[in-house]
């Protein structure tokens, strides 16, 4: 591992004027994924700024509804918050499938935004990586990718986002707020990720520099009936094959609106656009769930050892549907 001088910023400000010094700066909170890529060899920064010590750790309600909660909250305060139990069980139930408790205690709510895949070919610091060098190559293309993406691949790159939390966030419309040298500006969750393109080092629309400040969950009613399903290779501490977060309007015995969304199978937290339009306006039947899943997994691109994920999606929307609807 190589040396690094570690600052602790006590203001935003003074985060935001530390990353400008010498050498190449990483913002450090829980430190869960950026420590263990440190470890790996997979990213080498020269200076860690702290930024647990910003007054970013609290979660709060906005003026006319709805939560902000601070980039440093941790993801064991987010889960059993009262407010999040009771209007976003979606996001509770997705935070407490993933990680064991003392990860949770670490993690926080923008360390998780910003997790980076769990691709061994990319950990491994040795194997061709368009992540890791753009224009190296993509190694699990023609190796083993049985955990690897379906949804938003591209030749170029085919590594899975890892996170439960985003999942349930994308599905709750949330916004990301961020704060630059240059201002502050709020980002949808949904278009704070960018598809690989041309380079799969680029993930989000962050700038150099920026600092996720909180994210903020809207005053929805129907979010209330929401819920979160993962399919997984062990009950314990293991990371998504397939999931899906699912929040429902039902009326009068039809689905007047929706938020869907899917992780273990894209390149990023999946807004499941096409099943949401599938769905809406339709009585909530399994064969109604099925044309929606259907309709989002029609441009799944299989590889050699993952096109089991399509048909195991398909079943984990098709269930976490049928439990949304069939919530009180």
């Amino acid at each position: 591992m190589n040396n690094f001088s570690y600052i602790l910023a006590a203001q935003p400000d003074e985060a935001l004027r530390d990353w400008t010094g010498p050498g190449r700066p990483a913002y450090l909170a829980g430190g869960t994924n950026l420590i263990d890529h440190i470890k790996l060899g997979v990213d080498q920064p020269q200076r860690l700024i702290d930024v647990r010590n910003l007054g970013l750790d609290q979660i709060e309600a906005l003026p006319g509804g709805g939560l902000r909660i601070g980039a440093t909250v941790s993801n064991t305060a987010l889960a059993y918050d009262e407010r999040v139990l009771k209007d976003y069980p979606v996001l509770s139930q997705a935070i407490l499938s993933g990680a064991s408790p003392q990860l949770r205690n670490a993690a926080t709510t923008a360390g998780n935004l910003l997790q980076r895949t769990r691709c061994s070919y990319f950990r491994d610091g040795l194997s061709p990586c368009n992540k890791r060098q753009t224009g190296s190559g993509c190694a699990a293309l023609g190796g083993f990718n049985r955990t690897h993406a379906v949804l938003g691949t591209s030749e170029r790159c085919i590594a899975t986002h890892p996170s439960d939390m985003d999942v349930a966030m994308i599905t709750l419309d949330a916004v990301v707020r961020l704060r630059g040298v240059s201002g502050e500006r709020t980002v949808p969750l949904q278009d704070f990720y960018v598809a690989y393109g041309e380079d799969p080092a680029k993930e989000n629309v962050l700038k150099p520099g920026e600092l996720i400040t909180a994210v903020d969950l809207p005053a929805t009613e129907w979010f209330a009936r929401s819920y979160y399903f993962k399919a997984r290779d062990r009950a314990s501490y293991e990371f998504a094959l397939a999931s899906a977060a699912v929040a429902l309007d039902l009326r009068e015995g039809l689905v007047r609106d929706c938020r869907i969304a899917l992780g273990g199978v894209a390149t990023k937290p999946w807004r499941a656009h096409a099943a949401e339009n599938a769905l809406k306006g339709t009585r909530p039947t399994e064969q109604a769930f099925r044309a929606a899943a259907n309709a989002e997994l029609s441009s799944a691109v299989p590889r050699a050892h993952n096109g089991f994920k399509i048909e195991l999606c398909r079943g984990t929307l098709m269930q976490a549907l049928q439990t949304t609807a069939a919530l009180a």
